[in-house]
């Protein structure tokens, strides 16, 4: 159950990534530093979601960390907290697979989370 006052943000995610949120082995999520995700903060919760099914978990946020792109987040946070399944050059080629260049200009985010149970 969450509090009615703690900001709720929903986010997509692909089923791989999804599963590893749920099974509590990623501890970073990353995202474009779109505007919609400025107010992002320590506390709020984040309940990821699969398109196309109803499956859903929650994570509460605990850090936002702020990059100019993709390699400095890879290089500031450690791969294995991001997927511990791949490595820094796979995810690097993956991450840039789902955002192109244009989207990596904006920035990059770093959010640190941890299933809520």
């Amino acid at each position: 159950m969450t509090d009615t006052t703690t900001p709720v943000h929903e986010l997509n995610l692909f089923r791989h990534y999804f599963d590893l949120v749920a099974a509590g082995r990623k501890s970073i999520e990353v995202r474009v530093r779109y505007p919609h995700l400025e107010d992002l903060a320590a506390g709020h919760l984040i309940r990821f979601w699969i398109k196309g099914t109803g499956e859903t978990c929650e994570a509460r946020v605990t850090r936002v960390a702020r990059y100019d792109d993709f390699e400095a987040l890879l290089d500031g946070e450690g791969p294995a907290n991001i997927n511990p399944m791949a490595s820094r050059e796979q995810q690097l080629a993956d991450i840039r697979s789902i955002y192109p260049p244009e989207k990596e200009a904006l920035g990059a985010l770093a959010i640190g989370i941890e299933l809520v149970a």
